[in-house]
């Protein structure tokens, strides 16, 4: 599989599209005044707590106080909470040793929110969730700083390697390694992607990290919440991060800025693939040279087109999202179980495409053509599954139901990506009335009456191919004829396609347009 990174700079912020073999599987928008980003770190204070809800309402900064539930808390909470007093009150250039901070017990999976928040203590919280529609930002205390091959994990000493890498020697070897160079009060999650790194390039991801809570508490010392600690790389290079591998082949940037600091990140972080990055300034918009634009089109809006003649209808409501799936007008064979098959089959594959692409969360129900035989309905749920793994949000894919209906859960991490494919009509300007063409050759005449009037000799009218249709039919008897006998012989008329319906423009003997 080829992977390409596309970057468009625009004045809103940046826009980033990832293609997969050609097609767009996901689409990014980083804002220029973004703020409360998934990953970054608060100073925040606790403003109620709520018994029944086991939860608390945080003063972040936003409009909206943030949710914190108990679940969230993290069971080195009450570490995490005396290390925020104590980093707010240290002065010690640098900050006090972490490894020689004392860790408190860890709280229960059963508690309650109360008991360890009580008095309403300022608490240092990451961002889980972004904030959507009216509800506030979501926030947990189980703070965790990725890197591209470890995941640092502040207040225990365990070390946990990714369930992806299979083998047993090659997880041993990590965990080896990893309890060898990291320092004490901090556990590691050891990544996918570290799978058959040396020790050097472990020790400098993790360098790195420790570096960064070190700079997390300088940058608590003498804190008033609500008040941002760290900020999350910028998209870019927080994808680069978890998504570079042996299958990028492009990277295309229409900024030099962003530009230079992606092409420096990935001298960094793999220097072998530092020659994808390419800088665009060819003239053209960088999102339509790749066919982003075309793509984004076709692909967001209420139907969804396959290649097969199927099509997908995608409907959101405020609890649930339900996708009706739709044959086409072609035929893979004459036997009915068959062709829903495939037609399921292909438009799983578009459904998993679309999750991704606008980002879609929480319940999602689809309901596929009826198919009678169970063989056909495993392979239609493995198939699901397959084209759902390479989804990095968290998802599961349940059995169909007896009524036809297969139910997926993906988690929601930012507000969907919802964009208007619909473009106002430039005849009517969306009121859906235009006038009468009656009213429209009567208007062209008067101007004609007028221009001729005022000394304008060898006038060219240029209209819509179907109204020029409507002007020139009959040769002898038509209005254009009628026009040219009129005006002795000074009037021409012409079509352009790229005219809207009731458009018409006048121009000279020149090719000058002439203004009325």
């Amino acid at each position: 599989m080829n992977k390409e990174l596309i970057i468009n700079a625009a004045p809103h912020g940046v826009d980033i599209a990832l293609l997969e073999d050609k097609k767009l599987v996901e689409l990014h928008t980083e804002k220029t005044d973004a703020r409360f980003a998934v990953g970054d770190l608060y100073l925040g204070k606790v403003k109620k707590l709520i018994p029944g809800l086991n939860a608390a309402f945080v003063d972040v900064g936003h409009e909206k106080d943030a949710f914190l539930h108990y679940t969230d808390l993290s069971p080195y909470a009450r570490s995490l909470l005396n290390f925020t007093q104590q980093a707010i009150a240290d002065k010690t250039p640098g900050g006090f040793d972490f490894g020689a901070f004392p860790n408190q017990p860890e709280i229960i999976k059963t508690g309650k929110i109360n008991e360890v928040l009580s008095g309403k203590p300022n608490v240092l919280v990451q961002i889980l969730k972004e904030p959507i529609a009216a509800k506030g930002p979501r926030l947990s205390c189980e703070i965790s700083l990725p890197g591209r091959f470890v995941v640092l994990t502040p207040f225990n000493d365990v070390v946990a390697v990714s369930r992806k890498i299979h083998s047993s020697e090659e997880r041993k070897r990590l965990q080896r390694i990893v309890e060898s160079i990291k320092q004490k009060n901090f556990g590691v999650i050891v990544r996918t992607a570290a799978e058959g790194k040396n020790t050097a390039e472990l020790h400098e991801d993790l360098s790195e990290l420790v570096a960064t809570w070190k700079s997390i508490q300088t940058n608590l010392q003498g804190a008033v919440p609500p008040a941002k600690i760290l900020s999350e790389q910028t998209k870019t290079t927080s994808m680069l991060r978890d998504l570079l591998n042996e299958d990028f082949n492009k990277i295309v940037i229409n900024d030099k800025t962003i530009f230079s600091d992606t092409k420096s990140y990935i001298e960094k972080i793999a220097p072998e693939k530092a020659d994808i990055v390419t800088y665009h300034n060819n003239g053209a918009a960088i999102f339509d040279q790749y066919g982003i634009t075309k793509q984004v089109k076709s692909s967001f809006g209420k139907t969804v087109n396959m290649d097969s003649g199927a099509y997908l209808i995608i409907e959101h409501t405020e609890a649930l999202h339900v996708i009706d799936v739709n044959s086409g007008y072609k035929s893979v064979s004459n036997n009915q179980e068959q062709n829903a098959l495939e037609t399921n089959l292909e438009a799983a594959e578009e459904i998993a495409r679309q999750l991704r692409l606008r980002d879609i969360g929480g319940i999602i129900v689809v309901d596929f053509i009826d198919m009678k035989l169970p063989e056909n309905k495993k392979k239609l749920i493995e198939a699901m599954d397959g084209f759902m793994k390479t989804d990095r949000a968290k998802h599961a894919v349940l059995p169909i139901s007896k009524f036809g209906l297969m139910q997926i859960t993906r988690q929601r991490m930012k507000p969907e990506m919802n964009i208007n494919t619909q473009e106002i009509c430039p005849s009517c300007q969306g009121t859906g009335k235009i006038a009468s063409t009656l009213i429209l050759e009567d208007d062209i005449e008067k101007n004609l009456n007028y221009l001729i009037t005022h000394q304008h000799k060898n006038l060219t009218v240029v209209v819509s191919p179907i109204v020029h249709a409507y002007l020139t039919k009959g040769w002898l008897w038509s209005k254009a004829a009628k026009w040219k006998r009129k005006f002795n012989g000074n009037v021409i008329v012409k079509e352009d396609s790229n005219y809207h319906l009731t458009e018409f423009r006048f121009f000279d003997k020149n090719g000058e347009e002439i203004k009325l």
